[in-house]
């Protein structure tokens, strides 16, 4: 028998062997069922890491080949990039949009913020495509922009995440509510035991690891994606007297109360309202490094944001300001009876459909909460990995899951039990305020790694048709994409200052309290970015000669990318202009 040789480094995680002469079966084909349960707990091992190799090697071939499973069929990745993160942000929160700037006011901000996700999902589309690997953003920010500017966007959008599950689970238990009126006995529940139930679901989903999600997220987003499609064709049908009351509202609510409210603040106040609703789109790069083929399915994922846009968003916020006047007491609250979808519902006279809406709000809720742990943990084990968070957090089990992250974002989820406290939502308004506006620096540092990454890729002499995916909008949209964040930001400073006054408040404006709650992650951030700067000495930028192109690349030959260029363009001009339509944005 050849003689194997094994070490397990336990600051990171992982096993490693070697072995002259074969190489090693790891697969526990000959334990019994529990055997096997208990087998992939155990260290995953990485093939090609010996003893003695330096930490910065280990990183390289854990980069190279990733420990994480990829579980994620097409299926999944095209689900998630289309419905993964529709949750309260439009359910709910698109209310507050509505009284804060009107009908007109929230399609053109959509409409905006939609173009400028569309130049980042474009821009992340390529680089996960090139490198999927663990971390993805927060990876391609340290190596094409700055390390220490990576470390303050990896921390930044790990503690996004981490907070906002305890705080989606009160949200879903807090949905309960909608039925306090009907003296339903399981609303007089104390709402720390569903509390319990809930995190115990999201809890077993993430046992199974990355197959768990994708096949609970791909169940989630269609039952999302039916509900806002069904909603559409029955506002549509409501806004034409199809209803029981058979009343017309056309574009009533356009003329009176109006197409704006509160002038140009309402219409920024929307601006970033939107941003937040289009949080979580990254995930499909975030999920590059567990897909299956990700140079097919990847760029499916990427293009199918267009219709996410058009459809779940602008066209479901038309319907809507034809169904709900901005001035509509009920709107701006933050559970499902101030969703506009439900009051437009309730005005329409349907009895049954809005109970059976709460539950579609509470599901995609819920869904939220388990990507929520999916993007923490994912994040935290790629920082710690790379050396910027404790190694624990880079222990990978034989099943790809990031064990200890999980562990310790599923211990902080136990915070939701705070609800059981009067001031509860203080505290986790302060939680909040320290990421609050992390989607907005992730989007603009992909756009922006975008931009440093082509011209790594000119100095080291890397042609565009060695790509597997190449963005439509190019660098001009990268640019695009970098102004339109940088700009939501500052206006964020403006309306943190001075916010839209909606009816009822009565504070005095500028508030301190309220404008750190807003604006508290850009200090943050910063204070991330100047410690990690100040402790590593790291240059202000990497320069292009300098940025590592290769590392966890998938690399094609020039004269092997062009030929199957030529063939993919060779069968498209034998199909119809519909079909190349369709493939274009398909």
């Amino acid at each position: 028998m050849p003689d194997e040789k094994k070490n397990v480094d336990y600051e990171s995680g992982i096993t490693t062997s070697s072995l002259e002469g074969e190489s090693i079966d790891h697969t526990p084909e000959n334990l019994g069922f529990f055997g096997r349960i208990i087998d992939g707990f155990k260290p995953a091992i990485v093939p090609g890491v010996v003893a003695g190799m330096t930490q910065k090697e280990i990183i390289e071939l854990q980069m190279e080949h990733s420990p994480l499973k990829r579980n994620l069929k097409g299926r999944h990745i095209t689900m998630i990039a289309i419905g993964g993160c529709i949750g309260s942000g439009l359910f709910v929160g698109s209310g507050a949009s509505f009284q804060q700037g009107g009908p007109a006011g929230i399609i053109i901000s959509f409409v905006v913020t939609g173009l400028i996700l569309f130049c980042v999902m474009h821009s992340l589309g390529e680089l996960a495509v090139r490198y999927p690997v663990g971390g993805s953003f927060y990876v391609h920010s340290s190596r094409f922009l700055d390390p220490s500017w990576g470390f303050a966007m990896g921390w930044n959008y790990a503690l996004q995440w981490l907070v906002t599950f305890p705080l989606e689970l009160i949200a879903t238990a807090m949905s309960l509510d909608f039925w306090k009126d009907d003296n339903n006995g399981a609303v007089n529940v104390n709402k720390a035991a569903w509390i319990a139930l809930f995190w115990s679901v999201i809890a077993a989903i993430n046992l199974f690891g990355v197959r768990g999600y994708g096949e609970t997220e791909f169940v989630m987003s269609l039952i999302k994606i039916i509900a806002v499609v069904g909603f559409c064709i029955f506002g549509i049908i409501i806004a034409a007297g199809g209803g029981p009351q058979h009343h017309y509202y056309g574009a009533h609510y356009w003329y009176d109360p109006g197409a704006f409210a509160h002038g140009f603040k309402g219409f920024v106040s929307t601006l970033i309202n939107s941003a937040f609703a289009f949080s979580g789109s990254e995930f499909a790069g975030l999920a590059a490094a567990e897909t299956q083929n990700p140079s097919k399915h990847l760029p499916k994922a990427v293009k199918q944001v267009f219709w996410r846009i058009l459809l779940f968003y602008i066209v479901s916020m038309t319907v809507l300001s034809m169904l709900v006047p901005y001035n509509d007491p009920r709107l701006g609250g933050s559970d499902a009876r101030s969703s506009p979808f439900v009051i437009a519902i309730y005005n329409s006279g349907v009895n049954a459909l809005p109970s059976i809406f709460n539950v579609v709000i509470m599901l995609a809720i819920l869904s939220v909460s388990n990507s929520s742990v999916y993007g923490c943990t994912r994040t935290l084990a790629a920082l710690a990995t790379e050396g910027h968070a404790p190694r624990c957090f880079a222990y990978i089990d034989r099943q790809g899951r990031p064990l200890v992250a999980t562990l310790v974002t599923l211990g902080f989820g136990l915070l939701a039990f705070l609800c059981a406290t009067p001031d509860y939502v203080q505290v986790f308004d302060w939680f909040l305020a320290f990421s609050g506006l992390s989607s907005l620096f992730t989007w603009g540092s992909i756009c922006l790694s975008h931009v440093r990454y082509r011209a790594g890729l000119k100095y080291h002499g890397i042609h565009l048709d060695q790509l597997s995916f190449v963005s439509v909008v190019g660098i001009p949209g990268a640019f695009m994409g970098f102004v339109g964040n940088l700009l939501i930001i500052c206006l964020e400073f403006w309306i943190s200052l001075y916010p839209v006054r909606v009816p009822g408040d009565d504070s005095h404006y500028p508030d301190a309290e309220a404008f750190f709650k807003l604006y508290l992650s850009v200090p943050v951030t910063i204070g991330f970015y100047a410690a990690h700067k100040l402790w590593y000495r790291t240059p202000w930028f990497v320069k292009a000669k300098d940025m590592d192109v290769f590392t966890g690349a998938r690399h094609i030959e020039l004269d092997e990318a062009r030929a199957a260029k030529a063939e993919r363009k060779a069968i498209l001009a034998q199909r119809s202009w519909l079909y190349r339509v369709y493939n274009f944005w398909c």
